[in-house]
C-alpha cells in the first residue's frame, strides 16, 4: 500500500468541543502510517453532521468544520491530501431530505441547507488546510450513478441526473443563473448570495473521487404494485418506486466505464474510484473489483487521467445493509475480515497485490460474470416482461 484514506473524524476528536481534542489516537496512528511511507488521504467527516455540538443545517456549521479542518492541518503539517467530507450530496439527502440520519429532516429546503452548508465548509475547510500546506489537495468524494425510469418517471430522473453533479459543480462556481439547480434553489426561496459564494470562491478538485456501487444507479417507475412498500416514495406529484436499476431494468447497470467517461467529459479533472466494495462473497466482490479495474485501465487507455482505484473498506465495515440505520452487527469484510479478535486476508487481498504488483490475474473465480450481469439479479415482475 503506498496510500490509505484515513478517518481523522470530528466527532470521534471533538466530541463535546471544538477547544478540548484529544489527538492519542490519532497521532499513535500517523506516526505509524509515516514510517511505513504510506500517505494518508485524511477525511474529516465521513457521513453524518458531525459533533453533538452542530449538525448540517446549523447556520454556524461550516465555520465550525473550517476551525477544526485548521487544527488538524497544524497538527499535522505533513498531511498533503483531504477529503473534508465524504459525499456530500449523499450525506445531505439521507439526512435532511429522506430523514434516515441525523437531523432526521425531510424537505427540500433542509437539504438544500445542508449541501449549501457542507460545500462551504469544504471551501472554508480547504482555505484553512492551504494556510498550512500550500500543497494539499481536495480529493471530493461522491456517490456517483445514473437515474433510469419507466416514461412518465422522465422528469423526474431527469431532475435527478442533474442533481447527481451538485457537489462537484458548486465547488467549481459552476451553479451559476441558468444551471437547472440554480432554479431549483431559486424555487425554494435559498438567497441568491448564499449560492453565489461558490462562483465567487470556486474551489475546484484536484482529483474527483468516484464512489460507485451495485445500487448506485437507480430505477424510478410509477407502478408501485411491483415493488416492496419500502421502496415507494411521493415527489408531490406522483407516488413511485425508487429502486435500484440492478434490479428493476432490463438492460441492468451502465457500469463503471460509462460513469468515468461522463465524469471527465464534464470536468476535464483527474479521477479516482475511490469506493470500489460490493456487500457479498468474497469472489463476488473479487468479480465487482476487477469490472471497476478494467473499466479505469480501458478509460485511461482513451486518455482520462485515472489516478487510483480503491479498495474500500480495507477491514470492512458493519450495517450498511440498513444504511447504519440500525445496529444489529451486520458485518461486511473488506480486503481483511474481523473474526473476533483476528483479523484476516481474503483472496481479495492476494487479488490487490497483484494487481498492484503488475502480475497477471487467473483466478478462476473472475471467470464467470457477477451476480450484477445474470438474469436473476431481476425482480420477478421484470423477468416475467423481459420473457414475454
Amino acid at each position: 500500500m503506498r496510500a490509505l484514506r484515513f478517518p481523522l473524524l470530528w466527532e470521534t476528536l471533538a466530541p463535546d468541543s471544538p477547544e478540548r481534542i484529544d489527538w492519542s489516537w490519532a497521532d499513535r496512528r500517523l506516526t505509524k502510517l509515516r514510517s511505513l511511507g504510506i500517505r494518508p488521504i485524511v477525511g474529516l467527516l465521513h457521513h453524518g453532521s458531525g459533533p453533538r455540538y452542530t449538525d448540517l443545517i446549523d447556520p454556524f456549521f461550516a465555520e465550525k468544520f473550517s476551525g477544526f479542518a485548521s487544527q488538524v492541518a497544524r497538527r499535522y503539517p505533513w498531511i498533503d491530501a483531504y477529503i473534508p467530507i465524504n459525499e456530500p450530496l449523499t450525506t445531505a439527502r439521507f439526512s435532511a431530505l429522506y430523514g434516515h440520519w441525523y437531523p432526521h429532516q425531510r424537505c427540500d429546503a433542509s437539504f438544500a441547507r445542508a449541501i449549501l452548508n457542507e460545500s462551504r465548509a469544504t471551501v472554508l475547510a480547504m482555505e484553512e488546510i492551504r494556510k498550512v500546506n500550500p500543497n494539499a489537495i481536495l480529493v471530493q468524494t461522491e456517490d456517483l450513478g445514473r437515474t433510469f425510469s419507466s416514461r412518465a418517471m422522465k422528469y423526474q430522473a431527469d431532475f435527478d441526473n442533474e442533481r447527481r453533479w451538485l457537489t462537484w459543480d458548486l465547488l467549481n462556481g459552476a451553479v451559476q443563473p441558468g444551471h437547472r439547480m440554480w432554479d431549483h434553489f431559486s424555487w425554494l426561496g435559498v438567497p441568491s448570495s448564499d449560492v453565489e459564494f461558490f462562483a465567487l470562491n470556486p474551489c475546484p478538485p484536484d482529483i474527483i473521487g468516484i464512489n460507485y456501487y451495485a445500487t448506485s444507479e437507480r430505477y424510478l417507475d410509477e407502478n408501485i404494485e411491483n415493488y416492496p412498500l419500502e421502496l415507494q416514495g411521493n415527489n408531490g406529484r406522483h407516488v413511485y418506486a425508487d429502486d435500484a436499476a440492478v434490479r428493476a431494468r432490463a438492460i441492468g447497470l451502465a457500469g463503471p466505464r460509462i460513469i468515468i467517461a461522463e465524469a471527465f467529459q464534464r470536468y476535464r479533472l483527474p479521477i479516482a474510484l475511490t469506493e470500489v466494495h460490493l456487500g457479498c462473497s468474497v469472489d463476488e466482490q473479487m468479480r465487482w473489483f476487477m469490472e471497476a479495474w478494467l473499466a479505469a485501465e480501458t478509460m485511461r487507455a482513451r486518455g482520462v487521467d485515472i489516478r487510483a482505484v480503491t479498495a474500500w473498506a480495507l477491514l470492512g465495515s458493519f450495517d450498511w445493509d440498513s444504511l447504519v440505520t440500525r445496529l444489529h452487527g451486520h458485518y461486511e469484510s473488506g480486503a481483511f475480515a474481523l473474526h473476533g479478535a483476528t483479523v484476516k486476508r481474503t483472496a481479495l487481498a492476494d487479488l490487490l497485490a497483484k494487481l498492484a504488483a503488475g502480475e497477471p490475474v487467473g483466478e478462476a473465480a473472475l471467470v464467470s460474470p457477477g451476480w450484477w450481469r445474470q438474469r436473476s439479479r431481476l425482480r420477478s415482475t421484470v423477468r416475467t416482461k423481459v420473457a414475454a
